[in-house]
């Protein structure tokens, strides 16, 4: 058989909608300067899918880091691996300004968020230790525990936030941990990226009384944006000392390229020398490093700007409430609406939204939520308005009255040229 035979008869749960949802649904295209009004397809929308929480990306300051930093060392400089010939002062500075700011001894700068969240798992723990984690965990999370258990390791997953059957999963681990003579890493989530809700952070760094384990959190979502000062969801509950790897990306609230993970010197620099993500791929470009070092500076001294999102977060949130939508159990920015629908439905209201109401938000459907669910993910940023709030509250209003009417059935997932 030939191995591309099995592509035309399996495309997967995605590609199987590419001939009716390319370009519209999946892989859209969203021109203009980044801000909360862009172009798609050749019209204006008010756009709340991109995770520019601080509104950073076109920030004046920003804007002018990132320029003179590419006008003197070109996108090419460093050339290399950070082991060999990739290390520049930059860096360095980077890092120990990251470690200061979540409160680590130390911090390694990454490439990218998903690759590194893969490489710290593949480096941290062998085919002795045992990892349990939330049921909800991002990809990059699954990916790097299912290359452990390639491995021969073991792993216990707890249902989403269920604190009893984390208990009862770290009561396995142990047992197994001492048979093979290997440690437990828990892994999970500061913010929950798609249900905006938050891990239990608290109540996990108290299982440490009893259990053995080190705890390593991904707070892509919440670095930035939560806690008093923008430190994540560690500081935000008030563990961010019992937090032993703090992992988080540039993606979002920094509106970069890049990751890092923070912790212990001894732990940082086993993995500076161990993971592979980072040993065999090119160092970061010096305008990434350099942009980035402005947008930390930016979320140190400007509380202003987080404030403001919040301030939109607020507004947005309440305003839904009180027309009736069910957020779930969001406690970020991220503002989940959970609607009732199939997937056909779910593709008409989203044409809706984009063509007469021009609003620009990602749908989610089936597998990622139940069926017959629909959720409409929206991302509040400091550089939207309450204006902007109030127009979207009414055109939901609207457009969840032509759901509950039967206005968008129809037997068939629409066409996006319709």
């Amino acid at each position: 058989m030939d191995i591309f035979d099995k592509i035309t008869k399996n495309r997967g749960p995605l590609g199987q909608y590419q001939q009716i949802g390319h370009g519209y649904f999946m892989f859209p295209k969203l021109e203009g300067e980044i801000s909360p009004r862009m172009i798609f397809r050749g019209k204006e929308v008010l756009n709340w899918s991109l995770n520019n929480y601080l509104g950073l990306a076109n920030h004046p300051e920003v804007r002018k880091a990132d320029a003179e930093a590419a006008k003197e060392y070109g996108m090419a400089y460093p050339m290399g691996a950070r082991m060999m010939s990739g290390q520049t002062s930059k860096h360095e500075e980077l890092e120990n300004n990251l470690a200061s700011f979540v409160e680590k001894e130390d911090a390694f700068l990454l490439n990218y968020g998903y690759q590194g969240m893969i490489s710290i798992i593949q480096s941290l723990v062998n085919r002795h230790d045992v990892v349990v984690f939330d049921s909800e965990s991002h990809a990059c999370i699954m990916d790097g525990i299912w290359l452990h258990k390639a491995a021969g390791g073991k792993s216990f997953m707890f249902p989403h936030n269920d604190m009893e059957k984390c208990k009862l999963m770290l009561e396995r681990a142990t047992k197994l941990a001492s048979q093979t003579g290997g440690g437990i890493l828990v892994i999970t989530e500061g913010v929950f990226g798609m249900a905006g809700d938050l891990g239990k952070l608290n109540e996990i760094a108290e299982l440490k009384k009893k259990y053995n384990f080190r705890l390593l959190v991904d707070d892509a979502h919440g670095f930035g944006t939560m806690g008093p000062n923008g430190k994540g969801t560690g500081e935000h509950f008030a563990v961010q000392s019992e937090i032993d790897l703090y992992f988080s990306t540039f993606a979002k609230a920094m509106a970069g390229i890049g990751a890092f993970v923070a912790g212990k010197e001894e732990v940082v620099n086993y993995l500076r020398y161990n993971m592979r993500s980072q040993t065999f791929a090119k160092a970061l470009p010096m305008p990434m490093v350099i942009g980035a070092l402005k947008r930390l500076e930016l979320v140190k001294t400007q509380p202003a700007i987080r404030e403001k999102l919040w301030t939109i977060v607020r507004a947005l949130q309440s305003g839904l409430r009180a027309k009736g939508f069910n957020l779930g159990n969001t406690l970020s920015p991220v503002t989940p609406v959970f609607l009732s629908g199939s997937i056909p439905e779910a593709t008409n209201i989203v044409i809706d939204l984009r063509e007469n109401y021009r609003i620009f938000c990602s749908m989610v459907i089936y597998p990622v939520v139940p069926k017959d669910v629909i959720m409409l993910r929206i991302i509040p940023t400091a550089a939207h308005t309450v204006d902007d709030v109030n127009y979207t509250v009414n055109a939901f209003a609207e457009v969840s009255e032509k759901l509950k009417a039967g206005k968008y059935k129809s037997d068939k997932i629409a066409s996006f040229m319709a």
